[in-house]
């Protein structure tokens, strides 16, 4: 080009005499290698997302959500689990550096440090290599990463207790427990008994239902004193008067011993009639 030929001069700029319009490019120009968005790309990712959503469907009609009793929260027994994308973060609490008075490590310290590394791989590795062999940064914090979540994940389903998981989530019959005996207000004071049997008395993680199993006052009180399978002997905290309306309270099935069965008076005229 010769020195100024096309070019006009404005000032001490210069700018072209012909200005081409703002067209952006065709699809032709690149043949497989892009689309529009609409219809094409836009039609593709309803499709793939509709399959998804029926086949969620599908999953979810199969297999219900498995359902628990209704939540305690005087049950100290019980055993939490969170859901399977967290197991990694529940299982670093069992620690002993990330327990106890140390909680705050297990808890925020070392996830802020992990969630930090990843956010700051974008800057801590620049090259333009795709090769993972050729960013060595940052597809070590992946490795790390995915094999930290890996193995935690594994030791918390490892480590959980589902049998007795199962046992203080199942679903059991509703029984009316007479809260205005002595038996229950005797209860409501042991400590030992509401740690292991739950607040409503259906059990919790260490210890079964208090009414499924049709025994005698007598056979109540040698249990609550001497223990039977993993419950130890000697929780009992009263006096043997205590320990006698307890055992009574609990062989009638959570019921006054003195009203019989728990029923009304009306129900007993009613069945007297």
């Amino acid at each position: 080009m010769h020195r100024g030929k096309g070019m006009k001069f404005v000032g001490d700029s210069r700018v072209p005499a012909e200005r081409k319009p703002n067209i952006p490019k065709d699809y032709s120009e690149y043949p497989g290698k892009t689309e529009a968005f609409w219809p094409n790309f836009l039609l593709r990712e309803w499709m793939v997302g509709a399959v998804f959503l029926v086949g969620f469907l599908v999953l979810t009609v199969a297999h219900p959500a498995p359902l628990e009793r209704m939540a305690d929260p005087t049950d100290s027994g019980y055993i939490p689990l969170p859901d399977w994308y967290f197991l990694f973060l529940y299982q670093l609490l069992k620690y002993e550096f990330a327990a106890g008075q140390y909680t705050v490590i297990g808890a925020v310290v070392i996830p802020g440090l992990a969630f930090g590394a990843l956010l700051l791989a974008p800057w801590l590795d620049t090259s333009k290599e795709r090769r993972p062999l050729k960013r060595p940064i940052a597809s070590s914090l992946m490795l790390l990463a995915v094999a930290s979540i890996i193995f935690l994940t594994w030791e918390s389903v490892d480590d959980h207790d589902w049998e007795a998981a199962a046992q203080q989530g199942e679903i059991v019959e509703d029984i009316e427990v007479d809260e205005s005996a002595a038996g229950y207000e005797i209860y409501q004071s042991q400590d030992s008994c509401i740690g292991c049997h739950g607040g409503d008395m259906l059990g919790g993680a260490a210890g079964p239902n208090i009414f499924e199993s049709d025994y005698e006052t007598e056979d109540v009180m040698e249990i609550i004193q001497n223990g039977i399978g993993d419950m130890p002997a000697d929780q009992f905290d009263g006096t043997d008067e205590e320990l006698e309306i307890l055992a009574a309270f609990i062989a009638n099935d959570g019921q006054d011993p003195e009203n019989g069965n728990g029923a009304s008076e009306e129900d007993e005229e009613a069945g007297n009639d």
